[in-house]
């Protein structure tokens, strides 16, 4: 089974998935252009008991927006009566493409914050996230699926 497949089945299960698993995974996985993450995605985690996944969490994460290269809702969440809202006290974000170990594809660069995450296709409806916050010992793998 390849790197695609077996993290579209982690994904589809729901089950968490260790970092290491998840990172050796996501190095074999082909860059995504820009225009590719354009639209709403819902998001998941691989590891819930990692810090920046339980702030996350806490804050009902739902997904992201990608308005446009340079208008991205970074942080959609789910208010207590089941909408989807921006919060945006984090502040927005824009695409673009930047290199991690060698890979370029897009990344989504927050405009407030010392934070880019990374994607990389998993399919045509599925990436994979490497969050690099400045500060934090360890990347944050996520995932995203496309909402049609």
């Amino acid at each position: 089974m390849d790197a695609e497949q077996r993290l579209a089945k982690i994904i589809a299960s729901g089950d968490e998935c260790d970092r290491a698993t998840v990172e050796e995974l996501y190095d074999r996985l082909a860059p995504v252009p820009v225009d590719f993450m354009l639209g709403t995605w819902r998001g998941g985690i691989f590891d819930r008991g990692d810090a920046l996944a339980g702030m996350l969490l806490g804050m009902n994460w739902y997904g992201k927006r990608f308005i446009d290269r340079d208008h991205v809702e970074p942080l959609l969440c789910r208010s207590p009566d089941g909408s989807i809202y921006s919060y945006e006290k984090l502040g927005l974000a824009r695409l673009r493409e930047v290199a991690l170990r060698g890979t370029v594809s897009a990344a989504m660069i927050y405009d407030k914050q010392p934070i880019i995450d990374h994607f990389r296709r998993v399919n045509d409806d599925m990436v994979v996230g490497a969050m690099d916050a400045k500060g934090q010992p360890d990347i944050l793998y996520f995932h995203l699926t496309r909402e049609r």
